[in-house]
């Protein structure tokens, strides 16, 4: 067997999705995934090669790699806010690549919600204007708006902060109003992108205890995509992703006593 042929069976049995925990259903499921960027005729680069990966309901997975393993590719993938070259998708049990731009916004806002390494806070919008925002795109009511921010932000530890702009907030508060934004309209995954990256160990350490927190007492599937193998050891399932492959997954060690 040649060393390239080696490489793509042990890349196909490493990517081999677990059995379903508890009989849950699927929420990312990915088959054959393939992205390619065009950088001039006849010039392609290939990012990713042929991922498989399932994600089931309420599981807490993190996804691992160095910078240029293509695990910010698989994010944005993963997140609807970008397309495979290749292979299939389904979200939640929706085939994303069957979805025009405005269906793939649309997927994102209800089914997805996003916590990023920088915030991504709307200035000049205190911490209940930025939460309740997704809401207003998903046309929520005014005022079920205002009270579900005020109670995200109050599961957060930030409401006596709900009037205070993201320029009056630490980099650790200004996580914790980006946690409850990812909530506001309660989607099936949040997908958590170096969400601690920013932050010192102390307030990074806070950050992680509001996501084991979200998934053992409210049932959230999570998706944490980091270059931590610390961070990473706490999720339940480790995927390892190096040159575009899949290369292991891993039962992961759990939260923390101080995360329960």
């Amino acid at each position: 067997m040649s060393r390239n042929v080696q490489i793509e069976a042990a890349g196909r049995q490493a990517s081999r999705a677990p059995a379903a925990p508890g009989g849950r259903r699927p929420i990312i499921q990915m088959e054959g995934i393939v992205k390619r960027f065009y950088i001039g005729q006849p010039n392609e680069l290939e990012i990713l090669h042929g991922i498989d990966l399932t994600v089931y309901e309420g599981e807490f997975v993190a996804v691992v790699g160095e910078s240029g393993s293509g695990k910010s590719t698989l994010m944005n993938i993963i997140g609807a806010l970008d397309v495979p070259t290749a292979g299939s998708y389904r979200l939640d049990g929706v085939d994303v690549g069957a979805l025009k731009d405005r269906e793939l916004s649309r997927i994102r806002c209800r089914k997805i919600g996003f916590v990023f390494q920088t915030f991504n806070l709307i200035p000049r919008t205190t911490a209940l204007g930025n939460v309740a925002l997704p809401m207003l795109y998903n046309r929520v009511p005014g005022a079920q708006r205002s009270a579900r921010a005020r109670q995200l932000l109050e599961l957060v530890g930030m409401g006596e902060r709900m009037t205070h702009q993201p320029n009056e907030l630490s980099g650790g508060q200004k996580q914790r109003v980006a946690i409850a934004r990812a909530m506001a309209n309660d989607p099936a995954i949040i997908l958590a992108d170096e969400p601690t990256g920013a932050l010192d160990s102390k307030t990074g350490r806070l950050v992680m205890d509001i996501f084991h927190r979200l998934h053992r007492q409210q049932g959230k599937t999570i998706v944490l995509i980091t270059h931590s193998e610390a961070l990473a050891s706490e999720c339940q399932r480790i995927v390892t992703i190096s040159d575009g492959q899949i290369v292991g997954q891993r039962r992961g060690g759990g939260a923390p006593d101080a995360a329960v």
